[in-house]
């Protein structure tokens, strides 16, 4: 598929410095997932950002190599996960107890070895996004059983049924993968599309709100008066 017909499909034309204007978009500054924030701090910042971003490109890419070997390791030869994982703890444990033994047997200095401690601090701060979170969700349940946000069941019932049926086609590990390959790739791609991924998803966007608005006004209309009015106050 060219590149005038996606150009086409977002409603947009190069002009002739070979750039992408479009009056209607760049007038409603239009972010995707509604984010106030750079792509870097949306998906957490710090190192773990860089190599969601490709910014550490070698340990991106050993990411990609090992959990692509670990999937077809473990999907072709029917091994289990937690036989994998003890299998793997067991060889890396005996090799390090033998390494130390031949040090002191070849009296040789081996080198220290990092304390891995958690801090306080550390767990506060997970403690703390972790409860912000869980709010977050409680207060979304909360909206969905009394229903003052259709908007906000549909999602939540069609990502519902999505998960059932993908559940259903291909195993946790499968989908495991499936979501690790994403995580690394798609915030890559986006940061450096942003702008055309944004004017798309506006364009879409504003779609999809003018179709739910109909929608909402049609359902109004068919039910009771009084109905609407004890949903209103």
């Amino acid at each position: 598929m060219d590149n005038s017909y996606s150009e086409d499909l977002c409603g947009v034309e190069p002009n002739g410095d070979g750039r992408i204007d479009d009056p209607a978009s760049t007038s409603s500054s239009y972010k995707l997932f509604d984010r106030r924030t750079s792509v870097h701090q949306m998906v957490g910042g710090g190192k773990a950002a860089d190599v969601i971003l490709w910014r550490r490109r070698w340990v991106s890419c050993g990411i990609v190599v090992v959990a692509t070997f670990s999937w077809l390791l473990i999907e072709r030869s029917g091994i289990s996960f937690l036989s994998l994982c003890s299998d793997v703890l067991l060889v890396l444990i005996v090799l390090l107890f033998l390494r130390a033994n031949y040090a002191v047997y070849r009296s040789k200095q081996l080198e220290n070895l990092p304390e891995l401690l958690l801090s306080e601090e550390m767990v506060n701060n997970a403690a703390a996004s972790f409860r912000v979170k869980v709010n977050y969700v409680l207060l979304m349940a909360h909206d969905i059983t009394l229903g003052k946000d259709f908007r906000l069941f549909f999602k939540v019932v069609i990502a519902l049924w999505l998960l059932s049926v993908i559940g259903s086609l291909i195993s946790f590990f499968t989908l495991a993968y499936i979501g690790i390959i994403i995580s690394v790739t798609v915030p890559a791609l986006y940061n450096r599309f942003e702008d055309q991924v944004d004017r798309c998803a506006g364009i879409i966007h504003r779609k999809f709100s003018k179709h739910y608005k109909i929608v909402d006004e049609s359902l109004h209309s068919r039910l009771p008066r009084t109905l609407i009015k004890d949903k209103d106050s």
